[in-house]
C-alpha cells in the first residue's frame, strides 16, 4: 500500500482482528479472549502493523507463556495486516467487572 491508511480503513482492520481473536479461548473458561475482555487495546499502524495490549485472568494463569502466542497467531492470520506484536499488560488488572454483562449472564456470574 502507497496510501496512508484512513481512519476507515483502520477501523475495518481492528474489527477484522477482533473476529480473529474471538477464535481464541481461554481454556479455563469457555469464553473466547476478546468477550472475556482481557483485550484492552488494539492500534493499528499506518504500515498495517498491529499492537495488541493485552491480559491474563491472573498472573499465575497456567496458560501465561501460551495465550498471548495464541493471540499473536489469531491476529496475524487477518487478511491485510502486517506484522502483529502482543503486550501483555497487568495494569489495570482483569476483574470481573471487565466482563460484559451477556457473557457473565452465560457464565451464571449474574
Amino acid at each position: 500500500m502507497d496510501h496512508p491508511l484512513t481512519t476507515i480503513e483502520k477501523s475495518v482492520l481492528e474489527s477484522q482482528i477482533v473476529e480473529q481473536l474471538r477464535t481464541v479461548y481461554d481454556p479455563e473458561i469457555p469464553v473466547n479472549v476478546y468477550d472475556l475482555g482481557l483485550i484492552y487495546d488494539i492500534q493499528i499502524s499506518e504500515e498495517r502493523d498491529a499492537k495488541i495490549v493485552m491480559t491474563l485472568t491472573s498472573p499465575m494463569c497456567p496458560v501465561a507463556e501460551s495465550l498471548p502466542a495464541e493471540v499473536q497467531v489469531a491476529a496475524a492470520q487477518t487478511p491485510g495486516v502486517g506484522a502483529v506484536s502482543v503486550e501483555l499488560t497487568w495494569d489495570p488488572p482483569f476483574t470481573v467487572e471487565r466482563i460484559p454483562d451477556e457473557v457473565k449472564l452465560m457464565l451464571g456470574l449474574l
